[in-house]
């Protein structure tokens, strides 16, 4: 990367945190761009985050974005990234408050109210519901679907008892899912139709605070196998005690018009020095 001190915000979507880079201006070489990505995104030893996010032009919406996972992977997808993308254009300039932006998984609508954000999510795709997989010996009853990215979820009984890292790690390297590999969710489902939720992520690798397509991914199949207990708008608490509603359609097993919205945070903004990426 240049020597040139690379001006970026810091943001967080119900947990979830991320670098983004203004970079209509190319700021970002693209160069090695993954491992700089991975430098950058290192906890302790530079800004740290789940993510990074470059906001670029666009020929088809307001502008284009590029979402990178902490470990330097280019990805499809993220709700809670995508919210915090709309967020700060809208701050900048470059889109108004009901704005759309180019992905690898197509053009995608946003509507900014102040913190809050409602963000489109891509067609849902590929639903599978409650099937067994051997994970070390025992079979796991999952289900799964594609939000943009994969998702696999699992209903759990305690929440708190579920083992996010040895279980969702063992799922996300599974070889039913490889070779891309998928992110991984444990639900409750409380009395009242919220969900309580936990996931492992795909490219950070580990357990984060949230996950927003993870969300998504889990509301949609509990309106599907849950039955009448969790509908549209569906409300989920997240590992970071934020709470997220995802909004849809859906017809038998078909959904359409599929919302994710929530509250977004602005942190701080700062230069990234070239020492960052050592």
């Amino acid at each position: 990367m240049t020597g040139t001190k690379i001006p970026f915000y810091k943001m967080s979507g119900s947990g979830n945190d991320f670098i983004l880079v203004d970079n209509r201006k190319k700021l970002v070489e693209e160069r090695d761009i993954s491992t700089w990505v991975f430098q950058v995104c290192r906890r302790r030893q530079a800004v740290g985050a789940d993510g990074l996010i470059l906001i670029e032009p666009s020929e088809k919406a307001d502008f284009k974005w590029r979402f990178f996972n902490s470990d330097g992977g280019q990805v499809e997808m993220c709700g809670n990234g995508g919210r915090c993308a709309a967020r700060l254009a809208h701050w900048l300039g470059i889109a108004d408050a009901a704005l759309t932006f180019e992905t690898l998984a197509g053009v995608i609508r946003a509507e900014v109210k102040g913190r809050r954000v409602k963000l489109e999510m891509p067609q849902p795709s590929g639903m599978r519901t409650d099937y067994g997989i051997d994970v070390d010996g025992k079979q796991l009853l999952v289900s799964s679907i594609v939000v943009g990215v994969p998702h696999v979820v699992t209903w759990v009984e305690d929440i708190e008892q579920a083992p996010v890292f040895p279980v969702g790690r063992a799922v996300r390297y599974h070889e039913k899912y490889a070779p891309a590999g998928t992110n991984v969710n444990f639900v409750q489902c409380r009395d009242d139709g919220t969900l309580l939720i936990r996931t492992y992520e795909r490219g950070v690798e580990d357990e984060t605070l949230a996950c927003g397509t993870g969300s998504v991914a889990s509301a949609l199949l509990a309106s599907v196998i849950l039955k009448e207990k969790v509908n549209s708008p569906a409300t989920l608490l997240t590992r970071g005690k934020e709470l997220l509603n995802v909004h849809f359609e859906r017809d038998t097993e078909a959904f359409s018009n599929v919302f994710l919205e929530g509250d977004t945070k602005m942190v701080y903004e700062g230069l990234l020095w070239e020492e960052a990426a050592e």
